[in-house]
């Protein structure tokens, strides 16, 4: 018997898991949020799931009051690092998007309440079982060099996301869409080194204004990857033109880059077409470097020169709350940081090494040396507890007799020295780093810290044997975990590759009941919790601050900038 097709009131089919969905609402099984991040998913506009939730639990959306009617005009200014801004698949800095998010755009966006809504797609549908996701796009949309938005951009930018070639963590988030291919090199021990490659067929191109994804498996994430920072769209023509945003600006956005200095100054001003996207008011952005010294940003920020900053530190939140005309917002987040280890080489290649390390480690005092306890300890697994498929494990505990009796059958029983490489970006980096060495002392493993500038640590951020990495936040933690961990993907740092880790994975980015999501969850977090590929000492809360006349902002739990609807009320 065929499956009854549901429709909406506009005629739009639904997705037969949405009832489901609404059931489990009502009789609690999932949470408010859990409702509106899954149905907006599946493809029902963000109007339609507040309505259907609020009819459930009373509870409707409610806009945020503007204190005031927007005003037009005025340059926004802000701090944060200026930095390198050629090809955007390739990006590996928060800063990078936000600085080309001024003219580049996304098929979609993920705001600060954690729900993803149509931007460059204006709809998108799923197929019954996860695997076709059909775009819809946007008609009317012009490019800055006079081209119109449509088809032939998308295909061309999933097209070279997942070519090796261009090296983009992109093709680890869409690796339903790859195949495996014979790279030519050989590994270690003799055996074909094989890659990921778009497999054909992945992208199809069925009209003007219509993409249709073909995967060969489920997932139900693909609406929420797209707004991954290195997803941002360009142009058809960006290979032919250099591969880089920066010589030759080419956007779909209401603004267009006026000055650009790595490690120093970028400006934007707005593009000389109308913006499809409604009215905005800032005439520009003017994003300022003030270095590796957190301090002199919000010097910045308090004597007036800058009205926002990237980030806030922790020992500095204080601080900023006691100034006048400076309101601080903070978010909670899955950004952490995780010393890890390569797998493969010698000597975290033993890992009853590896374990012994985990045995001395006491996540909770870390939390609170680092980062003054604002947060959550980490479990060494990288799925956080903001997320919604996140299942709690029995905490990790301290235990040096356990951690000398591994060394000592890891082959280490006289101890032994280690050295972790780490940045001197972040003050709370390098006190999660000492805690640490200081942690896993008593055991005989004596850790040297090897303290670098943040661009000398980022250029052997995947090569380094032992590492302090930061990882910024996503919304789903089988993103992460795919960007990551899975086998052969551009930003696994560890070299780790276990082929039913990799199942496990996938059966959790395939399933839709996020109380059965979590079941696997279980599975996946112990499993690597248990590889001990990483020691990570926290998860962090962020805030970020801006000036009272800065309306209409809020803090993403990403800080990605989303200046669009932003104004200065001067």
């Amino acid at each position: 018997m065929a499956k009854k097709i549901i429709k909406d009131a506009a005629g739009k089919r639904v997705h037969p898991y949405v009832p489901e969905l609404v059931e489990q609402l009502r009789s609690g099984k999932i949470d408010r949020r859990e409702f509106l991040r899954t149905t907006t998913l599946l493809g029902v506009s963000a109007a339609a799931a507040y309505a259907a939730a609020g009819k459930i639990t009373g509870e409707g959306f409610v806009p945020q009051a503007r204190a005031a009617t927007p005003k037009k005009g005025g340059v926004l200014k802000a701090s944060q690092r200026v930095q390198r801004m050629d090809d955007p698949a390739t990006y590996d800095w928060v800063q990078m998007s936000n600085q080309t998010r001024t003219m580049l755009e996304y098929l979609v966006e993920t705001g600060n309440d954690n729900v993803t809504r149509p931007y460059l797609a204006e709809s998108w549908e799923a197929s019954d079982d996860l695997k076709t996701w059909t775009f819809n796009l946007r008609k009317g949309i012009k490019w800055t060099n006079g081209d119109d938005f449509g088809a032939d951009d998308v295909v061309h930018n999933f097209t070279r996301w997942l070519d090796p070639s261009i090296g983009s963590s992109n093709l680890g988030l869409f690796s339903a869409m790859t195949e495996e291919y014979d790279t030519g090199e050989k590994k270690d021990d003799g055996s074909p080194k094989m890659g990921k490659k778009m497999k054909e067929g992945a992208v199809e191109k069925v009209d003007d204004h219509t993409v249709r994804l073909h995967l060969s498996r489920a997932v139900l994430s693909i609406p929420e990857n797209l707004f991954n920072y290195p997803t941002a769209i360009v142009n058809k023509r960006f290979d032919d033109e250099g591969k880089d945003i920066s010589k030759k600006p080419n956007g779909t956005g209401p603004w267009m880059m006026d000055q650009f200095a790595i490690g120093e100054k970028f400006t934007c001003k707005r593009a000389p077409q109308p913006y499809w996207g409604g009215e905005v008011y800032l005439d520009g952005i003017e994003y300022i470097d003030h270095g590796d010294d957190p301090s002199a940003a919000i010097n910045a920020l308090e004597s007036g020169q800058v009205d926002q900053v990237f980030e806030v530190p922790i020992a500095l939140v204080d601080r900023v709350k006691g100034m006048k005309g400076i309101k601080i917002y903070t978010a909670d987040t899955a950004q952490t940081a995780v010393a890890r280890m390569h797998v493969n080489e010698a000597p975290f290649n033993n890992k009853t090494l590896r374990k012994a390390m985990q045995a001395c480690i006491d996540h909770q005092k870390i939390l609170e040396i680092a980062y003054q306890g604002v947060g959550k300890p980490g479990e060494d697994h990288h799925v956080a507890p903001i997320h919604p498929e996140y299942f709690a494990l029995p905490p990790l505990k301290q235990d040096y007799e356990k951690a000398k009796k591994l060394l000592a059958e890891a082959g280490h029983g006289g101890g032994i020295d280690l050295s972790l490489d780490c940045n001197n970006s972040s003050a709370w980096e390098i006190g999660a780093c000492e805690a640490i060495k200081e942690q896993l002392a008593p055991a005989g493993i004596n850790l040297t810290l090897n303290v670098m500038p943040g661009a000398q640590y980022w250029d052997l951020w995947t090569k380094t044997p032992f590492g302090m990495t930061t990882w910024t936040h996503r919304p789903l933690g089988v993103m992460v975990l795919n960007l990551a961990y899975r086998t052969g993907v551009p930003w696994n740092e560890s070299g780790y590759s276990n082929a039913e880790f990799d199942k496990l994975l996938d059966q959790a980015s395939a399933i839709l009941d996020v109380n059965e999501r979590r079941k696997v969850m279980e599975k996946v977090e112990a499993f690597l919790q248990d590889e001990v590929v990483f020691i990570q000492p926290l998860w962090r809360a962020v805030s970020t601050a801006a000036a009272d006349k800065v309306m209409d902002f809020g803090a993403h739990p990403t800080a990605y900038h989303l200046w669009h609807k932003v104004w200065l009320n001067a």
